[in-house]
């Protein structure tokens, strides 16, 4: 569909400065780029959301509460999630063009890897955006959340990949508006694999779908290869301080040479 898809992991990034590169991108860039990376402890809030479905001030837990131009109500981030936002040119004559169908073959991409994953039975539910586990068996729960936005044909935000995150920050609000229907991830089915896996499961079931004849892809940020049997994500530019230490975004690209061509 596209030149060139430019995929980039960035680790472990503060919601306002992911959503600060995202209108970046989507203002100024014509390139077609997926953003992969996780956040630390917050609960964003859609556009039409329902600030009486946060049920515990956020601080209290030790997360943040953002508002989010985006659809869909509330919904937690936090680390062991993989964030996806892919800012793309839909083209008019591929069949993706509405923001239904943009939502649509997200999901189906997301099925995919996770059933490459180890996770099988996951598909759609009627009337609940997102990917399922079991949709049609008596306890339905939700795996990886949808919430885009759409404008002037070209996308923004994305989706969220349970992969293995504390499932309990969930218990304080009620996600997506949905009362009744539980939430999981792929640690919770069973499914214990790194963040590299599941984000190389992701890249290759995306770049099917979207068919870009070229893939650009650049790990910013990774695991710390000197700390044995430690998985977490530390920042090359944060001075080893750990994972989630504040560190400016803009400088944390420089350092690994992504720059004008992010």
């Amino acid at each position: 569909m596209t030149t060139a898809l430019r995929v980039r992991w960035l680790g472990r990034v503060h919601y306002a400065d992911a959503r600060a590169l995202q209108g970046a991108l989507h203002q100024r860039s014509v390139d077609d780029h997926l953003l992969l990376l996780e956040h630390p402890h917050t609960y964003t809030l859609g556009v039409r959301g329902d600030l009486g479905h946060v049920l515990v001030a956020p601080a209290e837990v030790g997360a943040e509460l953002v508002r989010a131009d985006r659809g869909g109500d509330v919904t937690y981030h936090g680390p062991g999630q993989l964030v996806g936002y892919p800012i793309l040119s839909l083209p008019t004559t591929a069949g993706v063009a509405d923001t239904p169908a943009y939502v649509h073959a997200l999901e189906d991409l997301l099925v995919a890897a996770v059933a490459d994953l180890g996770v099988g039975g996951c598909g759609r539910l009627d009337g609940y955006p997102g990917v399922w586990v079991d949709p049609a068996g008596d306890r339905p729960r939700k795996i990886a959340a949808i919430g885009v936005r759409q404008t002037r044909g070209r996308t923004m935000h994305g989706f969220a990949l349970n992969v293995d995150p504390d499932l309990t920050f969930f218990d304080h609000i009620v996600p997506c508006g949905i009362a009744d229907k539980a939430v999981t991830s792929l640690a919770g089915e069973g499914v214990a694999v790194s963040m590299r896996t599941v984000l190389d499961a992701v890249v290759e079931r995306f770049t099917a779908w979207w068919q870009p004849i070229t893939v650009e892809r650049a790990d910013v940020v990774w695991r710390d290869a000197t700390t044995v049997g430690d998985d977490r994500d530390l920042s090359a530019f944060s001075r080893k301080l750990g994972p989630g230490e504040p560190v400016r975004l803009t400088g944390r690209l420089a350092a690994a040479g992504v720059t004008d061509a992010l």
